[in-house]
């Protein structure tokens, strides 16, 4: 099977990240059919990545400004059977296209996406302190409480993805709105339009799967900012948010299924194990059992007011 790569990028600030991630696509031991760079609304960087990447296709964002009209630019332009999504800020595995062909060629030919692991790549070269695994999808990676070997889930995370090309129009592409959309470095770190999009794919493909692939592995880059609290506490808000868009839109019972057992089994084990690690003599254990809590509050809290914002707009029109 084909597979063309899509990084999106979106500010000249990430420049040596964007050159790695795309060093780390040329040194696959599975070739790409083609690497696709979606610019969002940038034409400074659109000239110069053109001229940096002459066997790349280069290309601006047609749809709406945002993470999900650059998914979306790509998918369209792509010629691959699968399309590959990889963040601009992360270096893929050299195994990494491998493992994601390997798992959409699964026995059972109903997988219709892939998702891999997604390891933090911590500015400071280690983990805070404070910080629990059980929240490292607030800086786009994966987390404790996800399957540890290949396994069927609800959705794949959008920074180390694939799809098969034509369902990614069949069902209507990523939905603008839901997702990050970048205007100025003061966004709200907002997410989930690869959840939205998986479950839509899901209810209109009954029988089909989405399938975590652990050895499609890559790292995504934790810069500093993004370690600190005041960040996490945005990112949970954020993710709220984001959830009342994605159940607006999907409903509540699949687009809450993931997120009720991880806060019903994954987070208060995680605390438990914390304030045990305190007790043997960890005192940070303490403070990762309290961002657990912190975090699934303003989560919740986010959720609650993205809610009824949506219901306040419905009862305007």
């Amino acid at each position: 099977m084909s597979i063309s790569v899509v990084i999106c990028v979106y500010t000249e600030d990430r420049w040596e990240d964007i050159r790695a991630a795309v060093q780390s696509v040329r040194d696959q031991r599975r070739k790409p059919h083609e690497l696709i760079l979606v610019v969002d609304y940038n034409p400074e960087l659109h000239l110069k990545l053109k001229k940096e990447y002459t066997d790349a296709l280069v290309v601006e964002n047609t749809h709406e400004r945002g993470l999900s009209g650059g998914k979306n630019t790509g998918a369209e332009i792509a010629t691959g059977d699968i399309v590959a999504y990889l963040d601009d800020d992360a270096v893929a595995d050299p195994g990494w296209l491998e493992a994601l062909e390997e798992a959409m060629n699964d026995s059972s030919g109903s997988v219709v996406g892939v998702g891999g692991l997604t390891e933090p790549l911590w500015a400071t070269g280690r983990r805070p302190r404070w910080f629990p695994e059980e929240f490292d999808w607030t800086v786009g990676c994966s987390y404790r409480g996800m399957p540890t070997r290949r396994a069927p889930i609800r959705n794949v995370m959008g920074g180390n993805a694939a799809f098969r090309r034509p369902l990614i129009a069949e069902v209507g592409g990523f939905h603008s709105g839901i997702g990050r959309s970048v205007q100025g470095r003061k966004s709200r770190p907002l997410g989930c339009e690869e959840t939205e999009f998986c479950i839509r794919l899901a209810q209109r493909r009954p029988g089909s799967i989405m399938m975590y692939e652990p050895r499609a592995k890559i790292g995504h880059k934790v810069p500093a900012p993004r370690m600190r609290f005041a960040y996490f506490r945005s990112r949970c808000y954020a993710e709220g948010l984001s959830k009342a868009l994605v159940t607006s839109s999907v409903g509540a019972g699949d687009g809450l299924a993931s997120e009720r057992a991880h806060a019903l089994k994954a987070l208060p084990l995680g605390a438990l194990r914390n304030v045990g690690e305190a007790l043997r003599g960890d005192p940070a254990g303490l403070a990762r059992a309290a961002a657990i809590v912190i975090g699934l509050a303003w989560t919740t809290w986010g959720y609650v007011v993205g809610t009824a914002r949506l219901r306040l707009r419905a009862t305007k029109r």
